[in-house]
Parts: structure tokens; C-alpha cells; sequence
């Protein structure tokens, strides 16, 4: 077990932004961490989990020491009368695992190609894309419990899976369901995460983007290949390629509101984007309420919000010489946006990343 001091974070989170690790271990497998848990110097530290830094806005040096989670790993491990069930490391690229299984034959995630971040990441996120979320295909994940470094295994229902939520962004207890689970915020380091992939595939269809591309191309039965291809052009086209801007993708979540709420908006802004979800809730398209109030294309520092996409905030400073944006720039900006959306439309957005 190596503690590595004073590490520089910028390309270890995508928005580039420049901070420190004022101590770092990478964690390749659990007796990486176990190995640290009966050190009596780290044991007692507080300690921050550090994926693919996709998710995240760093305001400044990180004090908690950093477990940086590299364990890789990718296989079937099982099968059932309708499902593939396979494992992923938590630390392989996410948008690699999802490429792998499709290569393998494995079909479901292809409407989640090309988010960024982490496998170990993704449940954490309850990531989600044109019509499918994480939860739709989990079956289980093995954790480590960073206070008594036991491992343990957690199935759907134990997650309390929600919109872009689970049980690891809680201290606490978490109610879903009807029932109450422990909060697993900083206390759990996920190790493995397994899918469950459907035998008789469906494509998920519905969305605009998605039906322009089958008509373009003349298509009415889209294979998963196709409709993987389809996604990662039209994520190319709209958001902003971390490793040349800097971003953490969707700043926002997109808020649910009440068909009332919606009518009250619709009345005022007749064009709102918003989606019927099944349990007669609506969705409300954040991009389109930032953009209405004026926001794309504008600046705090080098925080911008994306000409192309008004959900995603980027840095615009080149960053390695330090003139990048600051996370402090990052979260002005987000809190002008929020006031300006909630001062218009009566509505309070949420951000998704992480702040540190």
C-alpha cells in the first residue's frame, strides 16, 4: 500500500479543474483497502472515494484522503432463463464495459453509451439515458464498508434507487419502498457491480433524437448496435468531449414537477420541453429552462454555460497553467442559473456533481 502525497487532481477529474490530493491511494483491489483500514495512521482519517472525477466540482485542495478506484476486471458470471448476468470492475471505464458487452453479445445498456465516468460510479448515480437507467438492468454490486472493511452485497431494492439518486448519496436512513435502508454516504467503497441483460432484446425507443436517426437512415427495427452508434453521434453532437472542454456533463437534474405545476408553466411558456413520466408526474427539461432565460453562451470567469447545450457548464481557461476556471467560478455561475430558473419559473434546480 502506497500513500501518495500532495497529487495533483486536475487530470483526475473532467473538469479540469486544478487542485490537490494532499494524500492519495490507488485502490486496485479490496485488500488495498484493507491493508489501509489497519493502519492505524489512515484508519481514523476521513476518506473521499474518487472514480472517474466525472461527477465532480473541486473547490479546492482535498484534505479527506483520496481512494482512487482502479480495479478493473470485466466477465459473465452467471445466466438465467432470461437474463446474462455480468460483472464489471468498479473502476473500468463506463462507456468501455457498455462497448464490451455489445462485442460480447450482451444487449441493454446501449442507450447509455459514451457517459462518462466509472462502472463503480454508475449505481452511485443511478446514470440514465434515453429511456433507460442503470436500475433497469442491475443486479447486484459487492461493497466494502470503509469503517469495518467487510465486504458485503447490496441487490436493487437495498440501493433505494431513484432519479439520478441511490442509497450511497445518503447519511443516515433512506426510505424507499416502504422501507428504511442505512445511509452508505462515505462509508462505502463499491468493488464490483452486475448487470442483468435481457436474452430477448427490445430496443427502448420514444425518443426524439433517436426516432430522427432511425428515419435518416431508414431504419424501423434498430439493432443494439445501431441504436449504440446513434446515441454516442448524437452525444457528440450536442455535449462537449471532456478530454478537449472541460465539463462534468448534465449540471443539472431535470425537475419533476406536478401535471399542475406543469399546466401553471405551460400557461406561461406554452413551448416548455417536458415529458409524462408513468407515475403521473412530468419532467421538465432543464436545458430548455436555462436557455430560456438567457443563459447559453454566458460566463463567470472561465465558467461557461456550452453554446450547444445550456445543461452543461464547461471550463473555458486552458487549465494546466492554472488560468482555468476555478470550482468557485463553477458555483457562482450554477447559482446565478439556479436563481434566474427558480426567479422566472418558480423552480429550485438541483445540481448532479459532487462539490468538494
Amino acid at each position: 500500500m502506497l500513500v501518495e502525497k500532495n497529487v495533483p487532481l486536475q487530470p483526475f477529474n473532467t473538469f479540469h479543474i486544478v487542485a490537490k490530493a494532499l494524500a492519495l491511494v490507488r485502490v486496485s483491489g479490496e485488500e488495498d483497502v484493507q491493508a489501509l483500514l489497519a493502519d492505524p495512521e489512515w484508519a481514523a482519517q476521513p476518506k473521499f472515494v474518487l472514480g472517474g472525477g466525472s461527477n465532480l466540482v473541486l473547490t479546492g485542495d482535498v484534505k479527506p484522503l483520496v481512494l482512487k478506484v482502479e480495479i478493473m476486471g470485466r466477465r459473465l458470471v452467471g445466466e438465467t432463463a432470461r437474463h446474462f448476468v455480468v460483472e464489471a470492475g468498479a473502476g473500468e471505464a463506463w462507456h468501455d464495459f457498455v462497448a464490451w458487452t455489445l462485442e460480447q453479445g450482451y444487449t441493454g445498456l446501449e442507450n447509455m453509451a459514451l457517459i462518462p465516468g466509472t462502472v463503480g460510479a454508475s449505481p452511485v448515480q443511478n446514470i440514465g439515458a434515453y429511456g433507460v437507467e442503470l436500475q433497469d438492468r442491475f443486479e447486484s454490486l459487492d461493497a466494502l464498508d470503509l469503517q469495518t472493511g467487510q465486504v458485503f452485497t447490496l441487490n436493487a431494492a437495498q440501493c433505494a434507487f431513484g432519479y439520478r439518486d441511490s442509497v450511497f448519496k445518503h447519511g443516515g436512513t433512506v426510505t424507499s419502498g416502504g422501507q428504511q435502508t442505512l445511509g452508505l454516504k462515505d462509508r462505502a467503497l463499491i468493488l464490483r457491480v452486475r448487470f442483468a441483460l435481457p436474452k430477448v432484446w427490445k430496443p427502448v425507443l420514444g425518443y426524439a433524437d433517436i426516432e430522427k436517426k432511425m428515419a435518416e437512415h431508414g431504419v424501423t427495427e434498430p439493432t443494439a448496435q445501431q441504436i449504440f452508434d446513434w446515441v454516442c453521434a448524437i452525444r457528440r453532437a450536442k455535449l462537449p468531449d471532456p478530454a478537449v472542454i472541460g465539463n462534468a456533463g448534465s449540471f443539472f437534474k431535470n425537475p419533476q414537477v406536478s401535471p399542475e405545476q406543469c399546466a401553471d408553466i405551460i400557461a406561461r411558456e406554452p413551448r416548455v420541453v417536458h415529458y409524462h413520466l408513468a407515475d403521473g408526474s412530468i419532467k421538465l427539461a432543464a436545458g430548455w429552462l436555462i436557455d430560456s432565460c438567457g443563459w447559453k453562451g454566458k460566463s463567470v470567469g472561465q465558467a461557461g454555460v456550452y453554446e450547444k447545450q445550456a445543461l452543461v457548464l464547461v471550463n473555458r481557461g486552458a487549465g494546466s497553467d492554472g488560468n482555468g476556471a476555478t470550482g468557485g467560478e463553477v458555483m457562482t455561475l450554477a447559482k446565478a442559473i439556479q436563481t434566474s430558473v427558480y426567479e422566472r419559473f418558480g423552480i429550485l434546480l438541483e445540481p448532479e456533481p459532487v462539490v468538494l
